[in-house]
């Protein structure tokens, strides 16, 4: 079978299609994170389930995240803000404020499957 213009054109779209729309997802801070000494949590949205597994709402953007300290948690009131780095990356900073934030410690986050 040989495919005409209109076949490569169709296809060319598909595979435009699927490719963005794994990189839509992949270029947004929400999912699952891990920090190397077993924290996890998950955003979806202004939604996140802190690494205390409270259930809490913040303050959303595609590409950072912040909120504050749920009273049930390790840490209460403090503010969390993260931000994406890659697509795999968060880095996430407590307390952070506009002028302490270059002093603020950066923990690392990496995306994960909290299923294993």
């Amino acid at each position: 079978m040989v495919l005409g213009p209109r076949h490569v054109l169709v296809g060319a779209v598909l595979g435009a299609m699927l490719l963005s729309a794994k990189s839509a997802w992949a270029d947004a801070i929400d999912g699952n994170w891990c920090a190397s000494d077993g924290r996890h949590m998950t955003i979806h949205g202004a939604k996140i389930t802190t690494p205390a597994g409270t259930r809490a709402r913040g303050d959303y953007s595609r590409h950072a995240f912040s909120y504050v300290v749920p009273a049930s948690d390790p840490g209460a009131g403090s503010s969390v803000s993260m931000i994406l780095v890659d697509e795999n990356t968060v880095h996430l900073t407590m307390n952070a404020t506009s002028t302490s934030s270059a002093q603020a410690e950066v923990q690392i986050w990496r995306r994960c499957d909290l299923t294993t």
